[in-house]
């Protein structure tokens, strides 16, 4: 499996986030032609109190958030709207990490509630743009944040779900 979903808050397990985790992430790397047996990802699945620690400790913003990541290695691109650099992929000696993501069940379902989004729409698109991140694609530039939306919505589109930008 490229996922390992670690389970901290008991709702993901019932919302089914390690299967759509899974399909999110294999669909975001395939889209970029990544191979998905070469990686692996660890995601955490938390609630909002843990989150907001995390937050806090690594971006210094003590507050919950839907998603954060943290890649294993910097593969932006230098330049505004560049294609970020490829990841190695893994070989004999297992799968290459391509880092860890957290996700928060309560502002997951409280946005999807506040945009009008189908929760695990929502949801996929909060993985499939934690993997991008965590692949060095990042939206502060204002060409690296069109870059980025656009393969969200191809990526979402081939998932079958809507524009999450519309």
């Amino acid at each position: 499996m490229l996922t390992d979903t670690i389970i901290e808050d008991d709702r993901w397990q019932e919302a089914g986030l390690p299967d759509l985790a899974e399909v999110a992430a294999r669909q975001a790397l395939a889209h970029l032609g990544l191979d998905p047996a070469g990686y692996e990802i660890a995601i955490l699945a938390c609630d909002d109190a843990r989150i907001a620690v995390l937050n806090a400790d690594f971006r210094g913003k003590p507050t919950p958030t839907n998603v954060l990541s943290w890649p294993d290695e910097d593969l932006s691109a230098e330049t505004d709207g560049g294609r970020p650099e490829e990841p190695p992929q893994g070989g004999d000696e297992g799968p290459c990490p391509l880092g860890d993501i957290a996700i928060a069940y309560e502002t997951c379902m409280r946005e999807a509630g506040e945009q009008d989004k189908r929760f695990h729409a929502h949801v996929t698109h909060l993985v499939v743009h934690g993997v991008l991140h965590l692949l060095g694609y990042d939206h502060i530039r204002d060409m690296d944040a069109t870059l980025m939306e656009r393969h969200e919505r191809d990526i979402l589109g081939k998932l079958g779900l809507p524009d999450p930008y519309s």
